[in-house]
């Protein structure tokens, strides 16, 4: 357990937040930082083929100690963090065998972790966790993936016993702006399927996402002095407000879950001249997802003839989608780590990702990926933190797939 902790510590005080902004690839210098120091690290477990590309990409290989063919497998882990909250000086807690209590987060400006809001804390009563201070985000997203998959390999290299194929693993930039799959080489890569680390409670196996898309509407209006407007101005702010309201209220991602589909509204900004809103449309059934987009264009048109000119201009733009379509043809790929879970007495929770992941990219790239719990809780803010046993458990699990992908002919 100390070896998963001061490994994991390691990776978070290292700031790797990734920034929509920039062109580059990463797109943060200081993502280097953490790169460079795996690249290292997977030499010195005693990894094989161990590569980090001008990208920042790394692959690293664990060769196969059976002689009979076996599939090559890889697991695959982001190792920058949300720009949605500050990930410099991530000064981590140790909060050993857990009470069920709040815990004081940061006395000083009143910040607690309470049960009584994030219900899950109570799941890991007697547990050990790693909490934030409360003035960072902790970086379990998804930097608890990356050190189950260096301690994974470090454990197979450790017990050759434990038979398993070729294993490839890899670590990626800029996921949490949407680009970690954008530069991966899956040709160089090699493997016939993979698995991200990336997801949150113990048991949480997903291979069903968002079907997403971007939407930008520009709402023209016409600025007079408003002394003498009567008749001439046209406020864009209050044709915009039209278009919002127009949409159903109840389908935004506040009143939806599970498989429901949501328009989100998620920036505006405006004068009398133009107003521009930006949306995200997500969905996962394919068909439901066309008719959002349609729905949005529609409602343009009719706002474009009320006013009997072109007031709003709208462009849409597909994001991902749903990597059942690609996962569905070799399900067994995902029986194989129920089938894992299972064996370590860990209940799989199948569901679908209300979200989008490195995995449904690199889905429809050609390399099948669904997505397994890191273990983490409350991504992308102050209230994030991990329990200790769920990482040993994804490093279980992790062993355990590579097993049984080598028993299994």
């Amino acid at each position: 357990m100390q070896h998963i902790i001061d490994r994991f510590i390691s990776y978070i005080t290292i700031d790797t937040q990734s920034d929509p902004n920039s062109e580059s690839t990463p797109s943060t210098k200081k993502q280097w930082d953490l790169a460079n120091k795996l690249a290292e690290e997977l030499k010195t477990i005693g990894m094989q083929e161990v590569t980090i590309d001008k990208n920042a990409y790394i692959m690293a290989t664990l060769p196969s100690n059976v002689n009979h063919s076996v599939p090559t497998i890889g697991f695959i882990s982001h190792f920058d963090t949300s720009p949605d909250f500050t990930g410099t000086h991530v000064k981590p807690r140790i909060v050993k065998n857990y009470d069920g209590k709040d815990i004081v987060l940061n006395k000083e400006q009143n910040i607690i972790l309470s049960p009584d809001y994030f219900e899950d804390l109570l799941l890991y009563k007697g547990q050990t966790l790693i909490t934030t201070d409360g003035t960072t985000l902790l970086g379990a997203d998804d930097k608890a993936g990356i050190c189950e998959i260096v301690s994974a390999m470090e454990y197979l290299i450790q017990h050759p016993e434990i038979k398993h194929g070729k294993i490839r693993v890899g670590f990626t930039p800029d996921e949490e702006i949407g680009r970690g799959a954008h530069k991966f080489d899956v040709k160089k890569f090699g493997a016939d399927w993979a698995y991200t680390m990336d997801g949150s409670q113990v048991g949480e196996l997903e291979y069903e996402n968002f079907n997403a898309a971007e939407a930008v509407v520009k709402v023209k209006g016409k600025i007079v002095h408003p002394g003498y407007a009567k008749g001439k101005m046209v406020n864009s702010i209050y044709i915009a407000q039209e278009f919002i309201n127009s949409l159903p209220r109840l389908e935004t991602p506040e009143h939806t879950e599970g498989y429901e589909g949501f328009f989100h509204l998620s920036s505006i900004t405006g004068e009398v001249e133009e107003t521009v809103l930006k949306y995200i449309i997500r969905d996962h059934n394919k068909r439901h997802f066309e008719a959002r987009k349609e729905v949005m264009k529609k409602l343009t048109t009719e706002l474009n003839t009320q006013y009997g000119r072109v007031v709003i201009e709208i462009s849409i733009k597909d994001q991902y989608f749903n990597m059942k379509e690609k996962i569905e043809p070799v399900k067994h790929i995902v029986d194989i780590a129920e089938k894992a879970m299972k064996q370590l007495g860990i209940k799989p929770l199948i569901k679908a990702i209300r979200g989008g992941t490195d995995g449904s990219q690199l889905s429809y790239m050609g390399l099948p990926c669904p997505n397994i719990f890191a273990g983490g809780h409350n991504f992308h803010g102050r209230y994030e933190y991990v329990p200790v046993e769920s990482m040993l458990k994804a490093t279980e699990v992790i062993c355990k797939i590579a097993e049984i992908t080598a028993l299994e002919k």
